[in-house]
This record gives structure tokens, C-alpha cells and sequence, in this order.
């Protein structure tokens, strides 16, 4: 058995496993107790407080019977009292923890920017409150697309909304992935949410909910740095990889133009979701023109992904709507509410990124139908840039993508011909009517431009 610091300590290992990059508060929730500690992760590096981290006997079965006690023969405004001096108990323990753990600067600073806190929380008793949100979001008309726990977020306002969810553990019939045991734990996990919205230091922004603990946390500490420093999306998708991905992902890469001061391309689409992306162009690519477009769609839900870990429900959706773009975008209309489901995890911003490197996709994999590039001997090249002169009167804002092609004197496949229809469907993203919430929306306009060169 673990000491109290200790399984905190390595609970905490378990929140960095299911995370490339966390910044903000630990929260483990078990069943005797709670432990919580600040921690930074970032590429298999992890910090914690130098304190370990701090235990407090209030797990969700153990506050369920304090609750009980505390109230048990008393009238209501006996027990309302009883209640209310716990309440205050926890919060003054609380906020000694947040002195005591010696939180740095830097997410203090973060905190205050941004409106509060990350809370990355693990543990039964948390993950029971994050299946209750995720059935929330799945029957009051938001269809939210992913029942998988790891990588689900919430808002502080959605996290904090204790009253309508006991009333849900109350009332529903069933709910998915929440026991008759965790149900009658709601009124106690929900007492302890509404104390740590007001004890923790400029509040709460997000709650991130965590597969990982203790076992998952032991193991991961026992991994080389180097193979920590891997990205989890990254590597569940080597195994679908082509032999030349690195190469097709340095084709998207170059037909992102180079950050400048007023422009740049979403962070939040980070290289490892683009590597990603290349390495598993293909996976779908045997499958018939009505099925391939859809089961891309669900691959990192339900499909191919949905076992890999440490992956945020947004780069699912991200990787998920670039590959059904990649197989020409075109769905059976009981497919497009759970598209549009997928697309309400990200910005318009986003969402349109991921058409154009989608269509993208689709170019590449035209050009090179096996997924092998021959470096000797390359067959086309894409560069783009940011410009202002574009559209017919040479006043229109956007990129300016140019495929060079390699110049040959006889082409039996029509390589030039078949991609000129398919440089058509970049074109179109940039089109006013498809940028994202219609033609006042999100987007820019795309000029292409395919010239024959000597690329040897």
C-alpha cells in the first residue's frame, strides 16, 4: 500500500500519461481520500510541487457518510449549519494546501490571465461527475460526439452546475458508465465541487477529466524520458503510416505559409496532429467511395483510435474531420449531425484548417496513389504564402498555393490533368459561400497555382 503523499505523487503520473501538454491543479478523487497537487507536463517531462502532494480525508464514499453524520437527527436548519461549518472547514484546509504546495508563479500568473485554473482530475469519484456532464451533453440536444472519458473538457460554468446535476443522478433512468454506487455519491461529489470553486485562488477555468492513476502512473514513470517525449497521436498512427509519411507531412507543412506578424496558422493544430494526419492518409484508402468518407469520420471515436490513449477529444475531432475531407467530403445525411458535432469542439478558425489541409490530403495521395514518395525522382512540390493581391482585382486577402509539378514530355497518367480538377476542390474552401458559418463567416480566399518545373 502507498502512503497518502505518495499515491498522490504517482496518481498525478498517471493525469501526465493522458496528456502531451498539462499546466494547472491535480485533483485525485478516490473513495477514503483526496489528493491534490499542482503539476506540468510537457513531452514526457513532469513537475510536480516539490511537497509531493497534499491528502485530505475527503474521498466520495468517505464524505458521503460525513454528509450523512453530520445531518443525521438533526432538523433542517441544524443540519444546514452543520453543513455549513464542514464547508468552511474544507475551505480554510484548502487554501492552506494551495500556500503549502508552493504553486509557481508562472500558472498563478496564467491563472489570473486566463480566468483561473486547469484542473486535470482523476479518480472514480471525478470521472462518475465527468460521465454525468458527458450524458448532459448527450441528451439536451448537444449530441456531444465522444463517450471517452480521457480528454474530455468542461467549462467552469458546465463543471460548477451541481443542482442540475444531482437532479440528473436523481431522475434519469440510465446513465452511461455511472453505477448505483456513484449515483448515490453525486450529493457529496457535488458539495465538494461547489467548496473547491470557491476555496481555489482566482477560480476555475477548465476541468480536465483523466483515465490515468496510480497504476497508469507507475508505469509511466518507469518509461525512458525518451519514449515520454513521444506524442501519443503521433505514435498510434505509425502503424498506419506509408513509407515516405514524414515526407507527405512535410508536403502539408510547406503548404502552410510561414507565420508573420498580423498572420499565422492555429497552435492549437499542432505538428503532431499534421504528422498524424500523414501517417494515416491511407488506412481508409481500400475502402469503397461510400464508406471510406465515413468510417475516416468516426476512426478516432470508435474506430481504428479510439483505444489510444492520452488523446484530447479536440485533436480527435481535429485528425477525424481531416481525414473525412481526405476522402472527398462528401457524407449520407444521417452522418452530418455527428460532422457537426465534431466541429462544435473547435473554433471556425480551426474547422476551415482542416478542410484545406484535408483537401490537401486528398491532392497528395492523388499524386502518390501507393504512399511512397522517391525522393530522386519527386513528382510534385507545394509551397504557399500569405497574400494580399489575389482575386480578380488583385485586392483580396488569403494564401497563394503553388504546386510545382515535374516536368515531363509524355505523362500516359494525365498526372497534370486529373490534378488540376482536384486543385479545384482546395480552391473552393476559400470560396466566400464555404468558409465556415456561411459568407460572413470564418475563412479566406485560396488561389492555386499549378506550374510545370524541373524539380530535380
Amino acid at each position: 500500500m502507498l502512503p497518502k503523499d505518495e499515491e498522490g505523487v504517482v496518481g498525478a503520473w498517471g493525469i501526465a500519461s493522458g496528456f502531451s501538454d498539462i499546466e494547472g491543479l491535480a485533483i485525485d478523487l478516490g473513495g477514503g481520500s483526496m489528493q491534490m497537487t499542482w503539476i506540468v507536463s510537457h513531452a514526457g517531462d513532469v513537475r510536480i510541487s516539490s511537497k509531493g502532494s497534499i491528502s485530505f480525508p475527503y474521498g466520495a464514499a468517505a464524505l458521503t457518510q460525513k454528509l450523512e453524520a453530520l445531518t443525521k437527527g438533526k432538523d433542517e436548519d441544524e443540519a444546514a449549519k452543520a453543513k455549513e461549518q464542514f464547508r468552511q472547514e474544507m475551505t480554510s484546509q484548502f487554501r492552506r494546501a494551495w500556500e503549502d504546495l508552493e504553486i509557481p508563479e508562472r500558472l498563478v500568473n496564467k491563472a489570473k490571465k486566463e480566468g483561473g485554473f486547469q484542473l486535470y482530475l482523476s479518480g472514480g469519484g471525478f470521472r462518475g461527475w465527468g460521465y454525468l456532464l458527458l450524458y448532459l451533453h448527450q441528451v439536451r440536444g448537444e449530441y456531444y460526439p465522444i463517450s471517452i472519458i480521457n480528454g474530455y473538457t468542461v467549462g467552469k460554468k458546465d463543471f460548477e452546475n451541481t443542482e442540475v446535476l444531482k437532479k440528473v443522478a436523481k431522475t434519469a433512468k440510465d446513465i452511461f458508465r455511472v453505477s448505483d454506487r456513484r449515483r448515490k455519491q453525486v450529493p457529496s461529489v457535488a458539495f465538494l465541487v461547489n467548496v473547491l470553486a470557491k476555496a481555489i485562488p482566482h477560480g476555475i477555468k477548465e476541468a480536465h477529466f483523466c483515465q490515468g492513476g496510480v497504476r497508469e502512473g507507475a508505469l509511466y514513470r518507469k518509461i525512458l524520458p525518451v519514449i515520454r517525449q513521444q506524442d501519443p497521436l503521433q505514435v498510434a498512427t505509425m502503424n498506419f503510416a506509408r513509407g515516405s509519411a514524414q515526407a507527405m507531412a512535410f508536403m502539408a507543412f510547406s503548404s502552410i505559409p510561414r507565420p508573420t506578424k498580423d498572420r499565422s496558422f492555429p497552435h492549437s493544430i499542432s505538428p503532431h496532429v499534421i504528422q498524424a494526419f500523414a501517417n494515416i492518409l491511407y488506412a481508409h484508402a481500400t475502402m469503397s467511395k461510400e464508406t471510406a468518407a465515413t468510417a475516416a469520420l468516426y476512426s478516432t471515436s470508435t474506430g481504428v483510435l479510439a483505444e489510444a490513449h492520452g488523446i484530447p477529444h479536440a485533436d480527435r475531432a481535429r485528425l477525424a474531420l481531416m481525414l473525412q475531407e481526405r476522402y472527398g467530403g462528401e457524407l449520407p445525411p444521417r452522418e452530418m449531425d455527428f460532422k457537426k458535432s465534431l466541429r462544435s469542439l473547435l473554433t471556425p478558425e480551426e474547422i476551415w484548417w482542416t478542410r484545406y489541409l484535408g483537401k490537401l490530403g486528398l491532392v497528395i495521395s492523388r499524386v502518390y496513389p501507393t504512399g511512397v514518395i522517391d525522393p530522386s525522382r519527386p513528382r510534385a512540390m507545394p509551397r504557399a504564402r500569405w497574400a494580399n493581391d489575389l482575386g480578380k482585382k488583385k485586392n483580396k486577402q488569403g494564401i497563394e498555393l503553388k504546386v510545382s509539378l515535374q516536368k515531363v514530355g509524355f505523362d500516359p497518367t494525365r498526372l497534370k490533368q486529373e490534378l488540376e480538377a482536384d486543385l479545384k476542390k482546395i480552391r473552393k474552401v476559400g470560396k466566400r459561400k464555404h468558409w465556415i458559418g456561411g459568407r460572413d463567416g470564418w475563412g479566406m480566399k485560396v488561389e492555386v497555382l499549378l506550374v510545370e518545373e524541373d524539380l530535380l
